[in-house]
């Protein structure tokens, strides 16, 4: 079965934030594979919606990333190379690193707890060996951090990196020597922070990111 079968016309109704929202979660699960093709008819037909939303939908993830259009040769799912993968944590880094040095001006004691319950989520993902959950998880944790500043912008900047980076994370098992690693990487970050440690911190992401970015190009 084709993979966009899966699409239900009674989520869709007809408009194209719903329909964006169920084609970007069919890639993010990896349902849609990276090169695969998104035929806007057949969306159409499968929702049972004018071609109108679909179009727009389309548009919006291709904006996203995750979607490339190429003249004549149609929508596919993009696929990204080693290339890609490092710009995509090139502009994480920058972002976070900004983020970080904000959040230190501020109390955190509400974003520590925050932090702290999806640390316990992503516990409960890797015990279970729900490798999506961990990624989603994951990247809650940066979101986390970077929503604390509060910059709607710097928020929906980091959203679109996000979405291409569970992308990248579909090798997600190969990022890591011992599974326990993402929780103890992730428990660090929290401890300097908790600690007051600015320098470690962002010594810490720059870490944290760049040897992902090795990692996956290993993958």
């Amino acid at each position: 079965m084709n993979a966009l079968d899966r699409l239900s016309p009674n989520r869709a109704k007809g408009t194209a934030s719903l329909i964006a929202e169920q084609l970007r979660d069919l890639i993010l699960d990896g349902s849609l594979q990276p090169g695969e093709q998104v035929n806007e008819v057949h969306v159409a037909a499968r929702l049972e919606v004018s071609r109108g939303p679909v179009r727009e939908a389309i548009q919006r993830l291709v904006q996203e990333g995750l979607l490339d259009q190429v003249h004549n040769r149609g929508t596919s799912v993009v696929m990204l190379d080693s290339e890609d993968i490092a710009d995509v944590y090139q502009g994480r880094l920058a972002l976070e690193r900004e983020a970080a040095r904000l959040v230190f001006e501020r109390d955190t004691d509400q974003l520590l707890d925050e932090l702290e319950a999806i640390l316990v989520r992503m516990s409960w993902a890797l015990d279970q060996g729900e490798w999506a959950d961990v990624t989603r998880t994951d990247l809650a944790f940066h979101q986390t951090i970077v929503d604390s500043v509060g910059s709607r912008r710097m928020s929906r900047m980091f959203a679109t990196l996000a979405a291409e980076t569970l992308l990248c994370l579909q090798r997600f098992e190969r990022i890591y020597d011992r599974r326990e690693q993402v929780i103890e990487q992730h428990q660090r970050l929290a401890d300097l922070l908790r600690a007051g440690d600015a320098d470690a911190f962002l010594g810490e992401i720059d870490w944290h990111l760049r040897n992902s970015v090795i990692r996956l190009g290993r993958g």
